[in-house]
This record gives C-alpha cells, structure tokens and sequence, in this order.
C-alpha cells in the first residue's frame, strides 16, 4: 500500500510539472520575445505562485526545463528511428528532425533564449546538469548513427550531431525576421538575409551528412541512377 501511494504521488508531481511546463509553453507562444513571470505562469496553470517555486526556482530554469522537455521528444524520436528495423539514411533523420525541432513550435526561438539564460541566468549547477543530462542523450543518439552509417567511427555520430545542431539554431539565428527591424528588412542590400530557411538548412545538412558519412546526397544518387 505503501509503495502504490508512492507511485501516486510521483505520478501526481510528475503530472502538475508538466502542467506548468504546458503553462510556460502557451504563454511563451503567445509572447516569445518575453518571459513570463512565475506568477503569470502558476495563474495559466491554475496553481499557486507557492506551487510553482516548488517545483522551478526561477522563471528561467523553467525555460530550461522547457526546453529540455522539447529535447528529450527530438531525442526519444531520434531513438526510435536508430533502433528500428528500418533502414535509416539521411531521409529518415532530416524528417525526425524537421518534426521535432525545425517546425516543432517556438522551439527555435527558447533554444537561443536558453543560451544566453544559461550563460547568464540559470545557476552553474543546474545548467551544468541540464548539459549532462542532454550528453548522455546525445551520446546514445550518436551511437546509434555509427551502426548505421559506416563512415562514422569513434565519437563521429557525436560530432556530426553537434554540427547539425549548429547549423540548425545558427542559420535560423541569421534568417528569421526580427518584427522590430519592421519595414528596414526589405533593403535591397539586406536581400541576402531573405532565404527560405528550412530549404537552405535541408541543403546545408545534406551536404554535411554526405561530406561526413560518406553517403552520397539524394540529388547525386538520383543523377547516376539515370
């Protein structure tokens, strides 16, 4: 009986921690270029300011958590792909990835908030476990790409997953319209900064996946087959 009412209460924690994570996500949605405050957040989940600060000290490490959160989905994907028994290629890992990061809402705009958040905001130690935690998931998600891509050896899938994610956040840092720059965006000499994003960042991987794995890109596949 006891154990069972254990079971409860993490189940029933688990369940008001992601409640107000849901909170932070909707109001960080309708407002992405602010944070809301702890209170704002307890009255979206219908909690008390008390309840929250139990669970998130800060406003800024539940962003983290947040976004962690939104890591963890990309991940678990990303596992269930790599230990399938399907073939896994570039394809496979561009569309878990489109899903679970490049189209997944606001989930661009909190990975670049929660760098600086990090680097400024959050406690050393939590954000130190924060990157311990998302190590290890990125050292079981890079496993999994050197079974399946014979050019990836020794802490290659690490690494390539790393560059990816650079060039993820970093061109949609450069490309995304900024609403206060308003109508000073539409300069012919700022032109250059008017690309389609997911198009250019589904070239830029595709052309780092196949310089790294050795795969050849699906366009040069599709050339020497004709």
């Amino acid at each position: 009986m006891v154990l069972k009412q254990r079971a409860i209460a993490v189940a029933d924690k688990e369940e008001r921690r992601n409640a107000i994570l849901d909170a932070t996500e909707a109001l960080f949605l309708e407002h992405p270029d602010r944070m809301a405050s702890v209170a704002e957040v307890a009255q979206a989940a219908g909690l008390a300011k008390g309840t929250v600060y139990l669970y998130f000290p800060s406003k800024e490490e539940m962003l983290l958590s947040l976004h962690e959160r939104q890591l963890q989905h990309f991940f678990a994907a990303l596992m269930r792909l790599l230990d399938g028994s399907g073939p896994v290629g570039f394809d496979e890992t561009w569309d878990v990835t489109r899903a679970n990061l490049v189209r997944s809402p606001g989930y661009l705009a909190l990975s670049s908030r929660c760098f600086g958040l990090m680097d400024r905001d959050v406690p050393t130690e939590a954000a130190v476990a924060f990157k311990m935690r998302v190590g290890e998931a990125l050292a079981a998600a890079g496993a999994g790409l050197e079974r399946h891509f014979r050019g990836l050896r020794g802490g290659g899938g690490v690494t390539l997953l790393q560059h990816s994610y650079g060039l993820i956040v970093g061109l949609w840092q450069l490309m995304h319209p900024i609403e206060r720059f308003g109508t000073a965006m539409e300069r012919a000499e700022l032109a250059m900064f008017k690309r389609d994003y997911e198009r250019e960042l589904e070239q830029a991987l595709r052309a780092l996946w196949a310089g790294t794995t050795g795969a050849e890109p699906a366009q040069a596949a599709a050339r020497r087959s004709r």
